[in-house]
């Protein structure tokens, strides 16, 4: 009897140092390399006139599809890219629905913002103006991309598989604001010790019943902008190579990056490939932390729902743009010519439909995902708002059209308020409600998904 008792006693103790908890999601995880294979130019960068010389590493789409049952379902999709267009985002959304029965709410496209990626046109096709031939490549690249994105999306739906999701947080501090504040209350570019940063790694780890690693999904809000314009090699910057490390650390395990709200965050230090690869070492550092520590089962029901609000640009200004397309300034110039353009056809330039994505599993962690370059204190009053979620803030979601600025910052100016606009094509600055319509829309959405404040 006593044996029995030791037995019995040791079992429990096994049982509570390794939780078991109830597997209710089938999860499929897939990946697909998409760095160019033909002639290619770089994004991110103005004056990067000379297409790609070579591949520092691969880049890659990666889809993550967990199901309950097929009305609680996502896949969330990571792209070493600078960013999605509107076009291939409304193409993605068409496909799964029209395929799989699946609501725009449940497809979450993210970009890492890799200023070391391809160009995606037209996105931020100002900083370029291509001659016919480059032009030919460039818009293969983005035809090609589509399907690429939409076979990692089939290849994750083929291969969902009883899984256990749980989820933690850690932290790294080599994102600081760039944003300075000058005596006359003027935003300029630098590095600002004393300026809003979110230095959470949120870790969603994917295993096996039987306790075998197969996913990691990890987030960061820094900018992908440790290597400079004068690199010409294709690579996904520091999250390219925290991916590449983590793997390395856990074999046969898929790491995906999910890019947080870091539109006034750079990387410091910064300016040669080598600091890339020492920052995606300490962030993947991080995330093994994590996984090294008991995490959070996460369970229940997937519930999610999809906004898009319109967003106020100041009004429009004729007389800016007819001085502009016959100034000095080549960025200015094609703004303004795409502008008269747009003008004469009588197209609106009111406004911006821009999306906000919920996504939450059970009571036990909520994805909240942002379109655009938003900058880090949207994710800051999120999480203070919703201080009883366990609460993941993604920017660059389902599309990047230009960046997303607070309310005070459009006072201040800068390049995230205006400078900006111009590379991103946009008539210019926001209104100044632009933050009020974007809380209006992020409220509904969680409220919609079940968060609670």
């Amino acid at each position: 009897m006593a044996i029995v008792t030791r037995l019995l006693f040791a079992a429990l103790v096994i049982f509570f140092a390794n939780p078991v908890y109830a597997v209710n999601y089938r999860v499929g995880i897939a990946r697909k390399v998409i760095t160019p294979q033909d002639t290619a130019f770089l994004s991110g960068y103005s004056g990067r006139e000379t297409p790609a010389k070579g591949v520092l590493h691969d880049l890659w789409a990666k889809a993550l599809a967990l199901q309950e049952d097929e009305g609680s379902r996502i896949v969330i999709v990571t792209t070493d890219l600078l960013g999605l267009s509107h076009e291939i985002s409304e193409e993605l959304a068409k496909y799964v629905l029209d395929k799989y029965g699946m609501s725009r709410s449940q497809l979450l496209l993210n970009s890492s913002h890799t200023h070391s990626g391809p160009m995606v046109w037209p996105s931020l096709s100002i900083i370029a103006d291509y001659k016919p031939s480059d032009q030919r490549w460039v818009s293969r690249y983005t035809h090609q991309l589509t399907k690429d994105l939409m076979a990692v999306i089939d290849m994750a739906m083929a291969d969902l598989q009883p899984m256990r999701v749980s989820v933690g947080h850690g932290s790294v501090d080599f994102a600081k604001n760039r944003r300075i504040i000058t005596d006359e209350g003027k935003a300029v570019k630098g590095v600002n010790p004393d300026g809003p940063v979110d230095h959470d790694v949120p870790v969603l780890k994917i295993e096996s019943p039987d306790g075998e690693i197969k996913g990691i999904l990890f987030g960061y809000a820094c900018h992908g902008t440790t290597i400079f314009r004068d690199n010409f090699l294709f690579n996904g910057d520091y999250a390219g190579f925290a991916q590449i490390e983590i793997e390395k650390q856990y074999p046969g395990a898929t790491a995906m990056f999910l890019m947080g709200c870091a539109g006034d965050q750079n990387p410091s230090p910064r300016g040669t490939i080598e600091i890339a690869e020492k920052l995606g070492q300490f962030l993947a550092g991080a995330v093994e932390k994590v996984l090294d520590e008991p995490l959070k089962p996460v369970q229940g029901s997937i519930r999610t729902d999809y906004a898009l609000v319109d967003l106020e640009f100041r009004p429009f200004d004729l007389a800016t743009y007819q001085k502009d397309v016959v100034g000095a300034n080549v960025y200015l110039q094609r703004r303004a010519k795409l502008m008269l353009e747009a003008y004469n056809k009588g197209w609106n330039l009111d406004t911006y439909s821009y999306p906000v994505q919920a996504v939450r599993f059970g009571k036990d962690v909520t994805i909240l995902a942002l379109g655009g370059e938003t900058v880090v204190e949207y994710s800051l009053k999120t999480k203070k708002h919703y201080a009883g979620e366990n609460l993941i803030v993604a920017g660059y979601s389902n599309e990047v059209m230009c960046y997303i600025p607070m309310k005070h910052m459009l006072a201040e100016g800068g390049y995230e308020t205006e400078a900006s606009m111009i590379y991103y094509g946009m008539p210019g600055p926001f209104a100044d409600n632009v933050e009020d319509k974007i809380f209006s829309a992020i409220h509904q959405v969680m409220r919609n998904v079940g968060a609670k404040k």
